[in-house]
């Protein structure tokens, strides 16, 4: 159990301990202080310079994931669950779900463009499932809450697209792909994003550090593990910070920033579509 008088306390409140910090300034603040910001959390002062006035409810902060905060991260591990399951207990039709849903190159040449998507909900083994589905319950939740559930699909649709369309594009031409790796590593590519923009800050510097060291991680792994699509990892990296970009860009600190973000994310997601569709 945690001692409260080692615990950093908030600047505006010293009576409050406190692990949240400023992802601007890398003050600590207590949730009742906490901003919203595109990925993140910021001081009054910073949200102040820059315009933003939406304050985080502090029950969402400070709870853990749930369904009621993180409907869509919950929704997608149960349905990429449940289908897995299914195709284990039916091989017939597993193998019927990968004929007609795995992102294949001559099937998506050949006009099935959807593909780029389904494919992120099929699986090739268990460890293949557990590893992922556990990599969206770590980067997924957080981000949920920042940028809205909306967004969230919004971001993490595109990067599977992204992801099948970077195979499609580089990848042999018989190449056939599932996973919903290139979905999640467009979550890994947003807070990538958000930290490198941070790396002035204290926070944020040792953000950018621990999550450049896991990328460097995951992109060593098919050094080491066969028959890992890393061209679909970069193409879903490589989106996700793109559209945290466009975010910062176009949504943050705006009206209806949220809407924003569901907007330049689903833009996106119809942008690459649309290039698997006549490329």
């Amino acid at each position: 159990m945690s001692d409260a008088r080692t615990m950093p306390v908030c600047y505006r409140h010293p009576d409050r301990p406190t692990y949240l910090a400023c992802s601007e300034c890398g003050r600590h603040i207590c949730p009742d202080c906490s901003h919203d910001a595109p990925v993140g959390q910021k001081c009054p002062e910073c949200v102040s310079a820059a315009g933003r006035q939406r304050v985080v409810n502090s029950r969402s902060v400070s709870a853990g994931p749930s369904f009621q905060s993180n409907p869509v991260v919950f929704s997608l591990i149960a349905i990429n669950v449940v289908i897995f399951i299914v195709g284990m207990a039916s091989p017939r039709l597993e193998q019927e779900m990968l004929l007609n849903y795995a992102a294949w190159s001559p099937a998506i040449e050949a006009g099935e463009w959807w593909r780029g998507l389904t494919a992120a909900f099929l699986h090739g083994g268990t460890m293949h499932i557990l590893f992922n589905m556990y990599f969206l319950y770590i980067f997924g939740p957080r981000l949920e809450r920042q940028v809205g559930s909306v967004a969230f699909s919004g971001i993490y649709l595109a990067s599977a697209a992204g992801g099948s369309l970077a195979t499609y594009l580089f990848g042999p031409a018989n190449a056939l792909s599932v996973g919903a790796s290139g979905a999640l590593f467009g979550l890994f590519g947003a807070w990538l994003y958000a930290a490198y923009r941070q790396r002035g800050t204290a926070a944020g510097s040792s953000m950018f550090n621990q999550l450049g060291a896991i990328l460097l991680i995951n992109l060593a792994l098919p050094l080491f593990i066969p028959n890992i699509d890393w061209r679909a990892h970069l193409g879903g990296l490589v989106t996700g910070i793109a559209v945290a970009f466009l975010w910062e860009q176009i949504a943050a600190g705006r009206q209806n920033a949220r809407r924003g973000r569901a907007v330049v994310a689903f833009a996106v997601l119809v942008a690459l579509l649309a290039m698997l569709a006549v490329l």
